[in-house]
């Protein structure tokens, strides 16, 4: 099974760029993210027509996330993450898909900083780490896929220091992060390629960070021990950064056995 996750930054305003990926690649199971799409906008049929059923969940202007499958139909579990029934956000989707059960989700950015948009991002944190644990302890193969939007360290960046101030690389947004690794989940980059510096996935539209390679690592599959014993390869596609109307995101992927 090859499974990736990408955010799309706009799965209507990219959707030939996401189509043409599909298409060359061929992931069995896809987690996307910031669709920036409602429930009804969501682009079914034409992933559809390219052999991918799908489970969604859309938001008004910005978030929505999704689960794409060409393997069978994602069955649905989970629409929200635990613990705030009051969070409206759409920013987790959860589906069993060819015996792996796939958590998809977008994690707060939580600019600016400090404030309230940096506390909701701890808050959900807090939450994902304690619905982490509950999965972890069913011993089935899980995969947490998404835009985390936490720089786990300072290898995980091209170059830190105008991003001092920034909430991906806040303390407490990387602790809370150690935390998820410390439970049991395997970082999947991380494990094939553990030297630093890592392949980046995300870099700014600003200050020409595609050109200059000034990337950051911010997508991540993290894999309970059931899955990570699968694991067999791992990589970014950071090809399709490079390509005409981009998300500021590459696709990441990998591959169980």
């Amino acid at each position: 099974m090859k499974l990736a996750t990408f955010n799309i930054n706009g799965i209507n305003t990219r959707l030939a760029n996401l189509l043409a990926w599909l298409k060359t690649t061929q992931p069995d199971v896809v987690c996307l993210q910031e669709l920036k799409a409602t429930d009804i906008q969501f682009p079914a049929k034409a992933l559809r027509e390219v052999g991918y059923d799908a489970v969604w969940k859309g938001e008004h202007r910005w978030n929505g996330v999704a689960i794409l499958s060409r393997i069978g139909e994602p069955v649905l579990t989970r629409r929200e993450l635990p613990g705030d029934p009051a969070d409206a956000q759409s920013r987790y989707i959860e589906a069993a898909v060819g015996g792996v059960l796939v958590g998809c989700l977008y994690l707060p950015n939580g600019n600016p900083q400090p404030g309230p948009k940096f506390d909701y991002k701890l808050a959900w944190m807090a939450r994902l780490n304690a619905h982490a644990a509950t999965l972890l302890a069913t011993g089935a193969p899980v995969v947490l896929a998404g835009d985390y939007n936490v720089v786990p360290t300072e290898a995980d960046i091209y170059n830190s220091r105008s991003w001092k101030r920034d909430a991906l690389l806040q303390p407490e947004g990387r602790a809370a992060f150690a935390e998820l690794l410390e439970q049991g989940w395997t970082d999947g980059i991380r494990e094939r390629f553990p030297h630093d510096p890592p392949p980046w996935t995300f870099w700014q539209y600003f200050r020409q960070a595609w050109e200059r390679d000034a990337g950051l690592r911010i997508d991540h599959l993290l894999l309970s021990p059931a899955a990570a014993a699968r694991l067999t390869d791992a990589g970014v596609d950071r090809e399709v950064r490079g390509g005409e109307k981009a998300s500021d995101h590459a696709p990441v992927w990998i591959t169980l056995d």
